[in-house]
């Protein structure tokens, strides 16, 4: 049975307002020229649901927040046109860009500013005739008790990683007899505790005490949301950094906690309504559509909150061990090329290797030394092509990321020394030149080899795509099922070929990253396309060839990989495309030729992204049906060539003879979902950049 407490007014009488008391800010009174500030009149529209007696009673109120950040400072404004008369306001710290998001102080007037003192302005230029005490150093143990003295209510809009200091302000406020909200932005709702005096308190529902601070933070969150609504939608789990102090946050949530605590603070002010304290939780989630209030009795001791405070153990401590999704550029210091080179090496190459790497000739010139491993890589077929489209790739966002930076870009090739290429990026300001449109969508373009929806392209998508390509290159589409499933099977019958011959072995044991679900250099293993089941069986397989050789022999062989990695995806996409020259480049300008026509893919694979599309290359079947068609060495394994030849057979029929042209194909369609569940990311730029 709930139990319900009607409260009683914790002070009656109207405190004289409009006087600061010593150790107030200064007033900043507006100066304006309309009518004079009138208490009765500005807050008159609260009468109906608060007596005009009641509106007297919230003006004679005093109310210690801590932390004027997201929800902190939305919990003053709300107050504040509540027609609360007095506020103790706590915070050390200034307004950023990164609070942009959800901090209602957060303008880029205010960039720098302190926070106290901006949300002090900004509650006054809705009451001048506020009471306002500002503590710019925070809270502490030396000032907690200046900073409850007279308080009628403490509101906690401390950050979320503040534990040590939160569970002091609580306990001091137990101690006081002050009653006590916590509110927190959890995803796009809000969860949130009362702590009343007399009843449970804060350590004794949480749990904290003499716990490591990442379990901590663990029991916090888990005993503000025992329901977890949030869980389901949080689509980059990789943003939550638990050893960095960070998570993602919304300005929605932000607003709601202000809503639901202004709605708690007037029944507490007030002594009207039922309060839920203690060890009722309450959670509101407008994305999915629920409303929990509930009672826990034990707080986290309760056997169920047991259970999911070790779950939380497990699956937060890997967000803490360096999983996290990082994305920290070079520094404020960095120079014009380093803010250039850290957004451009997001581009993409074959299998994450990054084969570039940088030195910087002055603040207009850099050298790139890229490193083709055709000798030793079968994929690098007709002298490393892949690798050298995947550095034209570079050079484009290279392009684009100088836009950014007001510079235009152009380059030249200056040849090939042993493995390696060597081109050469100058930069020139261009102070009239805009941003780049796809600028944004550099970091976010990745491959995706799940399945798609197959909702066909529209006629002004694949205008915007052809136009990517410019007139080296012409691009065909395969939209139709009987087309879909034919350039499937030319995958599966690729990737048959590539999982049995013994010199790819090699490649994918060292692309393969089978511990960190984002990899700087190389391809998760949770990426690659396959269920739980086939990929423990492919991580025992890959520990030997010899494991290989029994799979291929005795077990069905590629049987399964095709099927999940080619035939169900190539079915479930909007389209198969194949790119082809119009005319192949052949002497000296087949070089500079591939690196242009990597820049044009790599627009047209910005632009995919920019239309909300996804897109997975196929370099496979081009590269063993060139071994096929020009009977080049690349195995020593018989089956494999005669496999390889047949494919180039097939794949000419298909593509009509155009085959011999090809220099990219794919398929791209619509997500199924924007989860993130891994992906590759980059290595940092201080390991691409050579003294």
């Amino acid at each position: 049975m709930e139990t319900q407490r009607r409260l009683q007014l914790p002070r009656s009488g109207v405190r004289r307002v409009g006087h600061a008391a010593p150790g107030d800010a200064p007033r900043g009174r507006p100066v304006h020229n309309g009518p004079a500030f009138k208490y009765d009149e500005a807050f008159d529209r609260n009468l109906g649901w608060v007596t005009a007696w009641e509106q007297q009673a919230l003006r004679g109120k005093k109310v210690a927040l801590a932390g004027m950040g997201g929800v902190g400072g939305a919990h003053l404004l709300t107050l504040a046109r509540l027609g609360v008369g007095a506020f103790h306001l706590a915070d050390f710290d200034r307004f950023e860009l990164a609070n942009f998001n959800r901090q209602a102080g957060a303008t880029m007037e205010t960039i720098g500013r302190p926070k106290v003192e901006v949300m002090a302005e900004m509650a006054r230029q809705i009451n001048p005739e506020l009471e306002i005490t500002t503590f710019p150093a925070g809270v502490s143990a030396s000032n907690l008790d200046d900073f409850l003295d007279g308080v009628d209510l403490f509101i906690d809009g401390l950050d979320f990683f503040v534990l040590d200091l939160r569970a002091k302000v609580f306990a001091r406020c137990a101690e006081r007899g002050i009653p006590a909200v916590t509110a927190a932005p959890i995803g796009m709702g809000t969860a949130y505790l009362i702590f009343m005096p007399g009843g449970m308190s804060f350590e004794e529902y949480f749990r904290l005490e003499g716990l490591p601070r990442e379990r901590q933070y663990v029991n916090f969150l888990t005993g503000l949301v025992p329901k977890g609504y949030h869980r389901s939608y949080l689509v980059d789990p990789w943003r939550v950094d638990l050893a960095g102090k960070r998570g993602p946050s919304t300005a929605m949530a932000c607003q709601l906690c202000a809503g639901v605590t202004g709605v708690e603070a007037l029944k507490i002010l007030l002594g009207r309504g039922t309060v839920r304290a203690a060890p009722y939780y309450h959670h509101f989630d407008p994305y999915r559509g629920k409303w929990t209030v509930r009672r826990l009795p034990g707080g986290n001791r309760h056997p169920a909150q047991v259970i999911k405070r070790h779950l939380g153990y497990y699956f937060y401590g890997r967000l803490s061990r360096g999983t996290a999704w990082t994305e920290n550029g070079p520094g404020p210091e960095a120079s014009v090329p380093e803010r250039i080179l850290d957004l451009a090496r997001w581009a993409p190459s074959g299998d994450n290797v990054q084969p570039w790497r940088f030195r910087i000739k002055g603040p207009d010139r850099v050298m790139i030394r890229a490193r083709v491993e055709a000798g030793t890589n079968p994929y690098e077929y007709a002298d490393g092509e892949p690798t050298l489209l995947s550095v034209g790739m570079l050079l484009e966002t290279m392009r684009i990321a100088a836009s950014g930076e007001g510079r235009s870009l152009e380059w030249s090739y200056h040849g090939k020394a042993d493995a390696d290429h060597f081109i050469e990026a100058r930069y020139a300001e261009a102070p009239n030149l805009l941003p780049d449109p796809l600028l944004p969508y550099v970091r976010i373009r990745s491959v995706d080899r799940g399945p798609y929806r197959t909702t066909p392209l529209q006629p002004g998508a694949k205008q915007s795509l052809d136009a990517c390509l410019g007139d080296r290159l012409r691009i065909r589409w395969h939209e139709s099922l009987a087309e879909r499933w034919r350039i499937a099977c030319l995958n599966a019958a690729a990737t048959d070929i590539r999982l049995r011959m013994p010199e790819a072995y090699e490649v994918h044991r060292a692309m393969l990253d089978w511990t960190r679900p984002l990899s700087p250099d190389g391809i998760p293993a949770g990426a690659v396309g396959l269920d739980a089941l086939t990929l423990r069986l492919m991580r025992w397989a890959m520990r030997a060839r010899s494991r290989v050789d029994f799979l291929n022999r005795y077990a069905g062989g590629t049987v399964l990989p095709r099927i999940e990695m080619d035939l169900v995806p190539g079915l479930q996409c909007a389209a198969h495309f194949t790119v082809s020259w119009k005319s192949r480049p052949e002497g000296e300008d087949r070089i500079p030729a591939l690196l242009r026509a990597g820049q044009e893919l790599q627009r047209f694979w910005l632009t995919a992204t920019e239309l909300g599309l996804v897109l997975q290359p196929s370099f496979a079947p081009l590269c063993l049906a060139h071994y096929g068609r020009t009977d080049a060495p690349f195995t020593r394994d018989e089956e494999s060539r005669r496999k390889a030849a047949a494919l180039a057979l097939r794949m000419s029929e298909i593509l009509d003879g155009e085959d011999e042209n090809l220099v990219f194909m794919g398929r791209l369609g619509w997500p199924r979902s924007r989860r993130v569940t891994s992906r590759s990311v980059r290595r940092p730029l201080s390991e691409l950049i050579e003294s």
